[in-house]
Protein backbone atom coordinates (compact mmCIF):
# COMPACT_ATOMS: atom_id res chain seq x y z
CA UNK A 1 0.00 0.00 0.00
CA UNK A 2 1.24 3.59 -0.68
CA UNK A 3 2.12 5.90 2.32
CA UNK A 4 -1.33 8.38 1.35
CA UNK A 5 -3.41 4.53 1.82
CA UNK A 6 -1.67 3.35 4.92
CA UNK A 7 -2.15 7.43 6.31
CA UNK A 8 -5.84 6.94 5.46
CA UNK A 9 -6.11 3.41 6.71
CA UNK A 10 -5.34 4.43 10.26
CA UNK A 11 -6.96 7.93 10.21
CA UNK A 12 -10.07 6.01 9.92
CA UNK A 13 -9.42 3.62 12.65
CA UNK A 14 -9.33 6.80 14.97
CA UNK A 15 -12.80 8.21 13.61
CA UNK A 16 -14.47 8.55 16.56
CA UNK A 17 -12.07 8.68 19.09
CA UNK A 18 -9.62 11.59 21.04
CA UNK A 19 -6.69 10.15 19.34
CA UNK A 20 -4.43 12.26 16.27
CA UNK A 21 -2.11 10.93 14.24
CA UNK A 22 1.42 12.12 14.77
CA UNK A 23 3.33 10.35 11.71
CA UNK A 24 6.81 9.59 12.94
CA UNK A 25 8.94 10.46 10.13
CA UNK A 26 12.85 9.63 11.26
CA UNK A 27 15.13 8.57 8.80
CA UNK A 28 13.18 9.35 5.98
CA UNK A 29 13.75 11.59 3.28
CA UNK A 30 11.48 14.59 2.32
CA UNK A 31 10.35 13.23 -0.55
CA UNK A 32 8.48 10.54 1.97
CA UNK A 33 7.43 13.12 4.38
CA UNK A 34 5.63 15.24 1.21
CA UNK A 35 3.84 12.45 0.14
CA UNK A 36 2.65 12.07 3.82
CA UNK A 37 1.71 16.01 3.64
CA UNK A 38 0.06 15.80 0.28
CA UNK A 39 -1.83 12.87 2.16
CA UNK A 40 -3.17 15.13 4.52
CA UNK A 41 -0.77 14.45 7.51
CA UNK A 42 0.41 17.91 9.51
CA UNK A 43 1.86 16.12 13.07
CA UNK A 44 5.64 14.77 12.49
CA UNK A 45 7.82 13.32 14.93
CA UNK A 46 11.37 13.14 14.42
CA UNK A 47 13.60 11.45 16.88
CA UNK A 48 16.84 13.71 16.08
CA UNK A 49 16.56 17.66 16.58
CA UNK A 50 19.53 18.03 14.28
CA UNK A 51 17.44 16.07 11.52
CA UNK A 52 14.02 17.91 12.20
CA UNK A 53 15.93 21.05 11.18
CA UNK A 54 17.40 20.07 8.08
CA UNK A 55 14.37 19.25 7.13
CA UNK A 56 11.95 21.61 8.33
CA UNK A 57 12.69 24.27 5.72
CA UNK A 58 12.06 21.71 2.69
CA UNK A 59 8.34 21.54 3.62
CA UNK A 60 5.16 23.43 3.93
CA UNK A 61 4.58 26.01 7.02
CA UNK A 62 1.84 24.67 8.81
CA UNK A 63 3.87 21.10 9.75
CA UNK A 64 3.46 20.77 13.13
CA UNK A 65 6.76 19.03 14.02
CA UNK A 66 6.96 16.99 17.43
CA UNK A 67 10.23 15.85 18.90
CA UNK A 68 9.69 12.57 20.05
CA UNK A 69 13.03 11.33 21.05
CA UNK A 70 15.65 11.44 24.02
CA UNK A 71 16.49 15.45 23.61
CA UNK A 72 20.09 16.94 25.11
CA UNK A 73 19.96 20.58 26.27
CA UNK A 74 22.84 21.39 23.39
CA UNK A 75 20.11 20.53 20.73
CA UNK A 76 17.52 22.57 21.78
CA UNK A 77 18.75 25.61 19.92
CA UNK A 78 18.91 23.94 16.39
CA UNK A 79 14.56 23.59 17.03
CA UNK A 80 13.37 26.12 19.16
CA UNK A 81 12.80 28.82 16.32
CA UNK A 82 9.64 26.00 14.61
CA UNK A 83 9.21 23.36 17.20
CA UNK A 84 5.59 22.71 18.30
CA UNK A 85 5.91 19.95 21.00
CA UNK A 86 8.88 18.53 22.64
CA UNK A 87 7.18 15.19 24.11
CA UNK A 88 10.17 13.52 25.50
CA UNK A 89 10.32 15.97 28.78
CA UNK A 90 12.38 14.21 31.36
CA UNK A 91 14.08 16.86 33.60
CA UNK A 92 13.72 20.13 35.05
CA UNK A 93 17.11 20.84 32.92
CA UNK A 94 15.67 20.36 29.81
CA UNK A 95 12.48 22.91 30.42
CA UNK A 96 15.12 25.36 31.72
CA UNK A 97 16.70 25.16 28.28
CA UNK A 98 13.61 25.29 26.43
CA UNK A 99 12.63 28.29 28.30
CA UNK A 100 15.68 30.29 27.42
CA UNK A 101 15.88 29.13 23.58
CA UNK A 102 11.73 29.76 23.33
CA UNK A 103 12.98 33.25 24.36
CA UNK A 104 15.22 34.13 22.23
CA UNK A 105 12.44 33.57 19.68
CA UNK A 106 9.48 35.08 21.83
CA UNK A 107 7.46 31.92 21.29
CA UNK A 108 6.36 29.35 23.23
CA UNK A 109 7.58 25.41 23.31
CA UNK A 110 4.80 23.07 24.15
CA UNK A 111 5.89 20.29 25.85
CA UNK A 112 4.60 16.70 27.38
CA UNK A 113 6.55 14.69 30.53
CA UNK A 114 7.74 11.34 29.53
CA UNK A 115 7.50 8.66 31.85
CA UNK A 116 9.19 5.59 32.48
CA UNK A 117 6.37 2.82 31.88
CA UNK A 118 8.01 -0.30 30.18
CA UNK A 119 9.58 -3.24 31.92
CA UNK A 120 12.86 -2.17 30.42
CA UNK A 121 15.45 -0.18 31.33
CA UNK A 122 16.46 1.32 27.82
CA UNK A 123 13.84 3.19 27.73
CA UNK A 124 14.00 6.68 29.59
CA UNK A 125 11.17 9.07 31.58
CA UNK A 126 10.24 10.15 34.69
CA UNK A 127 8.89 8.70 37.80
CA UNK A 128 5.63 10.39 39.31
CA UNK A 129 7.84 11.55 42.27
CA UNK A 130 10.50 13.16 39.96
CA UNK A 131 7.54 15.03 38.06
CA UNK A 132 5.90 16.22 40.83
CA UNK A 133 9.01 17.67 42.36
CA UNK A 134 9.94 19.61 38.91
CA UNK A 135 5.91 21.09 38.85
CA UNK A 136 6.24 21.94 42.97
CA UNK A 137 9.54 23.95 42.12
CA UNK A 138 9.68 28.12 41.53
CA UNK A 139 12.10 27.26 38.88
CA UNK A 140 8.87 25.81 36.81
CA UNK A 141 6.74 28.01 38.04
CA UNK A 142 8.58 30.91 36.44
CA UNK A 143 8.84 29.53 33.31
CA UNK A 144 6.95 31.47 30.31
CA UNK A 145 8.00 30.30 27.00
CA UNK A 146 7.42 26.51 28.04
CA UNK A 147 3.98 25.08 27.99
CA UNK A 148 3.14 21.72 29.18
CA UNK A 149 0.08 20.10 27.84
CA UNK A 150 0.42 16.40 28.44
CA UNK A 151 2.33 13.21 29.25
CA UNK A 152 4.23 10.82 26.99
CA UNK A 153 5.15 7.00 27.28
CA UNK A 154 6.76 4.04 25.39
CA UNK A 155 4.88 0.38 26.58
CA UNK A 156 6.96 -2.48 26.77
CA UNK A 157 7.60 -4.30 23.24
CA UNK A 158 6.11 -7.57 24.31
CA UNK A 159 3.61 -9.90 22.42
CA UNK A 160 1.25 -9.26 26.29
CA UNK A 161 -1.32 -7.15 25.58
CA UNK A 162 -2.56 -7.67 29.63
CA UNK A 163 1.03 -6.21 30.25
CA UNK A 164 1.24 -3.29 27.79
CA UNK A 165 -2.28 -2.66 28.78
CA UNK A 166 -1.29 -2.01 32.31
CA UNK A 167 1.06 0.05 31.03
CA UNK A 168 -1.00 2.27 29.15
CA UNK A 169 -3.47 2.44 31.85
CA UNK A 170 -0.64 3.41 34.56
CA UNK A 171 0.20 6.21 32.31
CA UNK A 172 -3.52 7.58 31.68
CA UNK A 173 -3.56 7.65 35.76
CA UNK A 174 -0.53 9.42 35.92
CA UNK A 175 -2.21 12.05 33.43
CA UNK A 176 -5.28 12.26 35.59
CA UNK A 177 -3.32 12.70 38.44
CA UNK A 178 -1.14 15.70 37.67
CA UNK A 179 -4.42 17.35 35.49
CA UNK A 180 -6.48 17.38 39.10
CA UNK A 181 -3.41 18.47 41.27
CA UNK A 182 -1.89 20.63 38.83
CA UNK A 183 -3.30 21.41 35.81
CA UNK A 184 -7.36 21.64 37.07
CA UNK A 185 -7.40 25.05 35.19
CA UNK A 186 -5.54 24.86 32.30
CA UNK A 187 -7.62 23.29 29.43
CA UNK A 188 -4.12 23.21 27.64
CA UNK A 189 -2.96 20.00 29.49
CA UNK A 190 -5.31 17.21 27.30
CA UNK A 191 -2.55 15.23 25.52
CA UNK A 192 -1.90 11.39 26.42
CA UNK A 193 0.82 10.28 23.90
CA UNK A 194 0.80 6.53 23.68
CA UNK A 195 1.18 4.21 21.06
CA UNK A 196 3.09 3.43 18.32
CA UNK A 197 2.67 1.19 15.00
CA UNK A 198 2.40 -2.51 16.62
CA UNK A 199 0.30 -1.15 20.29
CA UNK A 200 -1.70 1.92 18.86
CA UNK A 201 -5.39 0.15 18.94
CA UNK A 202 -4.70 -0.77 22.37
CA UNK A 203 -3.40 3.00 23.28
CA UNK A 204 -6.45 4.48 21.59
CA UNK A 205 -9.10 2.00 23.86
CA UNK A 206 -6.68 2.73 26.85
CA UNK A 207 -7.04 6.81 26.29
CA UNK A 208 -4.22 7.64 23.81
CA UNK A 209 -4.54 11.71 22.79
CA UNK A 210 -1.73 11.21 20.34
CA UNK A 211 0.01 8.11 18.54
CA UNK A 212 2.86 7.89 17.15
CA UNK A 213 3.25 5.53 13.69
CA UNK A 214 6.03 5.15 11.48
CA UNK A 215 6.70 1.77 9.81
CA UNK A 216 2.77 1.42 9.83
CA UNK A 217 2.68 4.16 7.48
CA UNK A 218 6.50 4.72 5.80
CA UNK A 219 7.56 0.54 6.19
CA UNK A 220 10.59 -0.11 7.46
CA UNK A 221 13.62 0.98 6.56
Amino acid sequence: MSIAENLHRIEATLAGTNARLVAVTKTHPVELLQEAYDAGGRLFGENRAQEMAEKQPQLPTDVQWHLIGQLQTNKVKYIASFVHTIESVDSLKLLLEMEKQAAKHDRVIEGLLQFHIADEDTKTGLTLPEAEEILRSEEYRALRHVRLTGVMGIATNTDDEDQVRREFRQLRGYFDKLKSLYFADEPTFKEVSMGMSADYPLAVREGSTLIRVGSAIFGRR
